[in-house]
């Protein structure tokens, strides 16, 4: 899965990287993105790419209660296309959500070990997600969840599982093409060249979604 990650590169670099053809409203950076919180993400209008924030955790739009999106973080790659919360998304509701490094847990038998991990070659990256909207009383809430896929190589030793994440070209793909169902997006996906990591251990004061601060990435021994 994918729980945390960063986004510490200035908003023109942003702008610039992911041909943003707007500017980006109320931009943050962050040492410690979490889920329930507001992330980055791109779309295309059909015109242009354009940048805002979606809450982090997906809520359908036929959901009954908000609160399912603490549960929709994440979606399997492998299954998205099968399931109800995600089929129609994979079809026409498509994003990036901009980082520059995640968080990983590595388990041991005597603890959890948070570890920094980066693309190799690349300041920022886009993962693959999903977005939705859902409406009450209240008004709209858009939300958004991260796609995943079994790990390759170079993260395996840490995790499981890995965040998608897209190269430049794919990237345009993503957000452009119109695909005819949801199984022509998960088989885009399958197609996807692989990006290596590298990593290091941080100290657990990034444990606490609390800690938006340096010390989340600064190595320890």
């Amino acid at each position: 899965m994918c729980g945390r990650y960063t986004i510490l590169q200035d908003k023109q670099t942003i702008i610039n990287r992911f041909q943003i053809g707007t500017d980006i409203a109320n931009f943050e950076m962050s040492y410690n993105v979490a889920p329930g919180q507001n992330v980055l993400a791109v779309i295309h209008d059909g015109t242009k790419r354009r940048a805002g924030y979606l809450k982090w955790g997906l809520v359908p739009s036929w959901s009954k209660d908000k609160k399912i999106g603490s549960k929709m973080i994440n979606a399997r790659m492998e299954t998205a296309h099968q399931k109800p919360s995600f089929k129609q998304l994979m079809a026409r509701k498509r994003c990036i959500v901009v980082a520059d490094s995640f968080y990983e847990w590595q388990r041991t038998d005597m603890e959890r070990i948070p570890k920094r991990i980066q693309v190799d070659g690349e300041n920022l990256f886009g993962f693959a997600a999903l977005w939705d909207k859902w409406e009450d009383e209240n008004g709209p809430l858009f939300t958004c969840t991260l796609l995943t896929k079994e790990a390759n190589e170079s993260i395996r030793p840490i995790h499981h599982r890995m965040p998608i994440i897209l190269s430049e070209e794919a990237e345009d793909i993503w957000l452009k093409d119109s695909f005819r169902n949801a199984l022509e997006a998960k088989q885009f996906l399958d197609e996807v060249d692989d990006v290596h990591f590298h990593y290091y251990t941080v100290s657990d004061v990034v444990n606490n979604v609390k800690h938006n601060e340096k010390a989340c990435i600064e190595p320890i021994s």
